[in-house]
């Protein structure tokens, strides 16, 4: 039996990304809300370890591997999950997941206060038309209930909070923001970018990245100071983070309520049957106690897996198949962003400058194909990212003292630049989350079983990256340029997205254009999982815009009394 029962305003289950800018909004809009974190919590001047250096580790930063490999074979695979960083990922015994034998699946997961937000890779750049027209416009996925001009504002409502460093270029199919001052791009990034601008006649643009890290104090947040490994945390707070920002602006409303520890179950119904949700049942991490939480509201923001797979574990005799399935498409539509192919060369001269710090940004290329010219190959688009830099001499041999250390810093190779396609994944009803008949996590709570694969379109357009990432370097002057090409599996890009879609009807999506459940309208979506198709640019600011504006909506209907 549940035990005891506590209300808010709002729940918002999820303490990331989403969750922490649903967290923000709605309690600064007067709500009394309570953050339901399935992990820990995490106290930055304890946990954040981007400036442990190697000779401080016991495995110098390789990590335990046979423990790694025996509490986190998935987790171990992602580049974050080192030695230190590993605090971050989740133990993949007590959180197991399944997937078809014929289609692999990575899902790296954070459960802790701040979620992947403490891990994620900090890029950020605005959708256009372009990518909310493409699904009308060549047919595959249903079209979005929402335009640019629906968005932009909130956009720029988040930029201005988060803080965001980039260079405006005037780009149709990549907007400008809000921009703090841009980083600085190497010497040779400079040389590549204005060759390529005229080799191109400037229909392929290499600009400096557009990340959330902030180039001057903001919000009472400390610039970066470059000190590398932002995928440890940032005790400055000067990237992004849910627990840097939107949690520390929640709390000091008086309002926020934040609970770790707290695995949500199920997302439970109003018990007089009308089409409304009264709350969640959680069950606490430690005790296995089960509680009940009821609110006039309730925003899954825990992830795309983990949000769907609440829907779908959250079962009842009007919803069968799974709450506000009404459409039947909860589950699927699955996708992620296809990478690991491009380009790399060298690029001659300039072997007296050199890089300072580790500049925690690289260089992205804007979408060039299927703008304003169809490719004969495939539908859709890629953007590119990479960056350069200068590799030590191999000094294999003794030395000691100030003259030795100056090699090993001066005394370096020639300069190497590289180009990496991240390419868009159609949308397509039999990429799937289903819930595991058998396998449960440590909480009981039944696992995902992913069933995603690549289909021929993002095939072809691996094939496309290859070959425009070696024109773009031996136009930017590069010599001895290679192609590379290993297309990833699923889910490893960590962009996935869909599963409880929106749309302009109910017959065929989960979510109207306000993120909000057709089934059940006091019900909102938030996350990945709310989204129709999936661009080519990285997601995230796409969802706190969206979340933000969400919040707004949900709180003027509960003023109208139309919640």
């Amino acid at each position: 039996m549940p035990g005891k029962r506590q209300q808010y305003d709002a729940i918002v289950v999820g303490s990331g990304i989403s969750g922490g800018w649903a967290a923000k909004e709605l309690t600064e809009r007067g709500l009394r809300t309570l953050v339901l974190e399935a992990g820990g919590p995490v106290d930055p001047a304890r946990d954040y370890v981007e400036h442990v250096q190697p000779y401080e580790m016991p495995f110098r930063g390789y990590g335990d591997r046979q423990a790694m490999q025996r509490e986190q074979p998935v987790q171990r695979e992602c580049y974050a999950c080192d030695e230190v960083g590993r605090k971050f990922f989740v133990n993949d015994r007590d959180n197991p997941y399944t997937n078809a034998d014929d289609a692999p699946f990575k899902w790296f997961r954070g459960r802790q206060v701040g979620g992947r937000s403490i891990t994620w890779g900090r890029q950020v750049y605005r959708w256009s038309d372009l990518d909310f027209e493409a699904n009308l416009r060549d047919g595959h996925g249903i079209d979005w209930p929402i335009r640019y001009h629906d968005i932009a504002p909130w956009y720029a409502h988040v930029e201005r909070f988060i803080g965001v460093t980039g260079a405006a270029e005037g780009l149709a199919q990549l907007p400008d923001g809000e921009f703090l001052p841009p980083m600085a791009m190497t010497v040779v990034e400079r040389e590549a970018r204005e060759r390529i601008l005229r080799a191109f006649g400037g229909a392929r643009v290499m600009t400096i990245g557009r990340a959330a890290i902030l180039t001057q104090n903001h919000n009472g947040r400390a610039a970066c100071h470059y000190c590398g490994p932002c995928e440890r945390g940032c005790i400055t707070h000067s990237y992004f983070s849910s627990i840097g920002s939107t949690l520390p602006a929640a709390e000091r409303t008086g309002r926020l309520t934040l609970r770790p520890h707290s695995v949500v179950a199920e997302v439970l119904l109003a018990r007089d049957g009308s089409n409304r949700v009264r709350g969640v049942r959680v069950i606490d991490a430690q005790t296995r106690e089960s509680i009940e939480f009821e609110a006039r509201i309730v925003f899954l923001c825990a992830s795309t897996i983990e949000s769907v797979r609440l829907l779908l574990n959250s079962t009842s005799a009007r919803f069968p198949d799974g709450l506000a399935n009404g459409s039947g498409t909860v589950g699927q539509y699955v996708m992620d962003h296809h990478y690991g192919s491009g380009a790399r060369g060298v690029m001659p001269g300039h072997l007296d400058t050199r890089t300072v710090g580790r500049r925690p940004n690289g260089i992205y290329v804007a979408r060039f194909r299927n703008v304003t010219d169809a490719s004969r190959d495939f539908v859709r688009g890629y953007g590119m990212q990479g960056g350069s830099g200068r590799g030590g001499v191999n000094r294999s041999g003794p030395g000691i003292g100030a003259a030795f250390k100056h090699a090993l810093t001066h005394e370096l190779g020639p300069w190497t630049i590289n180009v990496g396609g991240w390419g868009e994944m159609l949308p397509n009803a039999a990429n799937r989350i289903t819930l595991d008949p058998v396998v449960r996590d440590a909480w009981g709570v039944p696992a995902a079983r992913m069933e995603v694969r690549w289909g021929d379109n993002e095939r072809a357009m691996q094939q496309d990256i290859m070959a425009s990432g070696v024109e773009l370097l031996e136009a930017a002057g590069a010599t001895e340029v290679q192609p590379y090409g290993q297309i990833q599996p699923p889910g490893h890009c960590i962009h996935e997205m869909g599963g409880a879609r929106m749309g302009r009807a109910a017959r065929d999506s989960v979510l109207n254009g306000w993120n909000q459940a057709w089934d059940l309208p006091n019900l909102f979506i938030t996350d990945g999982a709310c989204m129709a198709s999936s661009a080519c640019q990285n997601p995230s600011i796409t969802y706190m815009a969206l979340t933000a504006r969400a919040a707004a909506r949900a709180v003027d209907l509960l003023d109208r009394r139309e919640l």
